[in-house]
C-alpha cells in the first residue's frame, strides 16, 4: 500500500505508522463505524477534491444513523482534509474519513464508547484496473432495507460486499453484482450500476442501494446532455436486452462492463454512450468543464 507521511486522528496530525487503535475497539468487533471514499484530482487550478461537501454531508448522515454524535463539525473536517492533503504534499489521492466507536466498552450497545474520527490520504488508482470487466450475479443479496439504512455508509455493511466479492473472484469474475431481496438488480459490492438501452440510461431506483455520489454526478451530466435517465426496478432477465453497462463509484470511477454471467454486452467492448460519459466525467474531475467547477474544492 502506498503510504503518506501523516494521518489526521482526533484533531491531531500523527505519523502514518503510529495511527493505531486498541484491540478492543468497539467497531473492530461489531462494525459500528461509518466512512467515506473521496478523491482529490490534479487540475489546472491545482489539486481539487471532488464533491467534498456532498461526501461530508453523507458522512454525517451515516453517523446519525448509528446515533453517533461526531466531536467535529462538517466545516472542521473539511478543513482537516484540505490540511492533510497539503501537509502530505500530494496532488492526487484517495481520501478516507472514518468515524468509529472506540475503546472503552464492549457489547452491542455502543452508547458510552468514545467516538474517534480519523482521516487518511494516499495515492490509489482505480479499484478495478481492467479496461472492461466481467461480473457475476452473486448468490448473496443486498442487505434488506428493513434490516439496515441503505443510504448510510456503515462499516459493518461491507461484510456483505466481501462475501460477494470473494465468491465472484473464486468463480473467475472481476466483480460481483448483487440483487435485492425481491430479485431485482441492486448494485455491485462497492459500486452503482447503469445500463444503456436505445440511448437511454437505466439505473436501479433508490431504496435498496447506496445513493452514490458518482452515480448522482453521472445522472446530472447525462441529463445536461439531454440523455434520458430512468431510475427503475431492473430484472436480471432484462440484461440480455441492454446495449451497454457500466459501474460508477469513487473507487472505480466509470468502469465499463463487458459481461454479466454468460451474457456478453456490446461484443465485450466499451459502448459509445459509456465512453462519452466516461470521457466527460474525467474532464469534470480535472476541472476542464466550467459548468461543474462548483463540484471541486481547491486545495489552497
Amino acid at each position: 500500500m502506498n503510504q503518506t507521511k501523516k494521518i489526521w486522528l482526533n484533531g491531531k496530525l500523527i505519523n502514518w505508522q503510529k495511527a493505531k487503535i486498541h484491540l478492543l475497539t468497539h467497531t473492530l468487533h461489531y462494525g459500528s463505524g461509518v466512512f467515506e471514499g473521496i478523491r482529490c484530482y490534479q487540475t489546472k487550478y491545482g489539486p481539487a477534491v471532488f464533491r467534498l461537501n456532498e461526501h461530508l454531508a453523507r458522512f454525517f448522515y451515516s453517523a446519525r444513523s448509528l446515533d453517533m454524535k461526531l466531536p467535529f463539525s462538517q466545516d472542521e473536517l473539511k478543513k482537516a482534509i484540505i490540511k492533510l492533503i497539503r501537509v502530505n504534499k500530494i496532488n492526487e489521492c484517495y481520501i478516507r474519513p472514518i468515524a468509529f466507536y472506540g475503546y472503552g466498552k464492549m457489547g452491542l450497545n455502543p452508547q458510552g464508547a468514545p467516538i474517534d474520527v480519523g482521516i487518511a490520504v494516499w495515492p490509489w488508482g482505480k479499484y478495478l484496473t481492467k479496461e472492461v470487466v466481467k461480473i457475476k450475479i452473486s448468490k448473496f443479496i443486498r442487505l434488506h432495507p428493513q434490516s439496515v439504512d441503505s443510504s448510510a455508509k456503515v462499516c459493518g455493511y461491507y461484510v456483505n460486499s466481501i462475501f460477494a466479492t470473494l465468491d465472484a473472484r473464486h468463480s473467475g469474475f472481476d466483480e460481483a453484482l448483487l440483487l435485492d431481496h425481491r430479485g431485482y438488480i441492486a448494485e455491485g459490492p462497492g459500486e452503482n450500476i447503469f445500463f444503456v438501452k436505445n440511448n437511454t440510461l437505466y439505473t436501479p431506483a433508490k431504496g435498496n442501494i447506496l445513493p452514490g455520489i458518482t452515480r448522482d454526478s453521472i445522472i446530472k451530466i447525462a441529463r445536461d446532455l439531454n440523455i434520458k435517465v430512468v431510475e427503475k426496478r431492473i430484472k436480471p432477465t432484462e440484461i440480455k436486452e441492454m446495449n451497454e453497462a457500466f459501474f460508477t463509484g469513487t473507487a472505480v470511477e466509470i468502469c465499463p462492463i463487458a459481461q454479466i454471467n454468460q451474457i456478453v454486452i456490446n461484443k465485450g467492448k466499451i459502448g459509445h454512450l459509456t465512453a462519452k460519459l466516461k470521457e466527460i466525467f474525467e474532464k469534470v474531475v480535472k476541472g476542464e468543464e466550467k459548468k461543474y467547477l462548483k463540484w471541486l474544492t481547491l486545495v489552497k
